[in-house]
């Protein structure tokens, strides 16, 4: 059976919170939400989500703040900032602390699950990688052992 998508969304308005949880929860994800920066924090120290949705105003901390603190995950946890404040500023700030996305708000559904679907895509890809070279580590270090052991047994 796969493993349920897990997204956090930080955001301080209720009823955003409420209303994306109920549109990705009919997409099967499993979700989590957070009414400030400082519950982001523990809930990602205590789970793991593969993408969090961060309002980049929110009542303790600026998102994009709130982007270099949560914690970091492996694979990599997905991070998108969704902003009713859109600057050039805010976009430039958003990548340069981490942000994967930048959504504006009022937003189209469509359009941030299509975001959602890419950086769940390239989530994937980083796992793999991951694990590839894990894999190609571990075979060296074998091959390795193998010629030692080897070398010992000649002597």
């Amino acid at each position: 059976m796969a493993e349920k998508i897990r997204i956090l969304i930080v955001d301080d308005d209720e009823g955003i919170r409420a209303s994306l949880a109920a549109v990705l929860k009919k997409k099967d994800f499993d979700v989590d939400t957070a009414k400030n920066g400082k519950e982001a924090i523990a809930k990602t120290r205590k789970n793991f989500f593969n993408v969090v949705l961060v309002d980049i105003k929110l009542p303790d901390i600026e998102g994009v703040d709130l982007l270099r603190k949560i914690q970091d995950t492996v694979p990599k946890m997905r991070k998108i900032i969704v902003t009713g404040y859109p600057t050039l500023n805010n976009a430039v700030q958003a990548v340069n602390f981490g942000a994967d996305a930048y959504v504006i708000k009022p937003f189209d559904v469509d359009n941030l699950l299509m975001k959602i679907n890419e950086q769940l895509e390239k989530q994937k890809e980083e796992r793999e990688y991951s694990e590839n070279k894990v894999k190609e580590y571990v075979e060296a270090r074998a091959k390795s052992f193998e010629q030692n052991l080897e070398e010992k047994k000649s002597q």
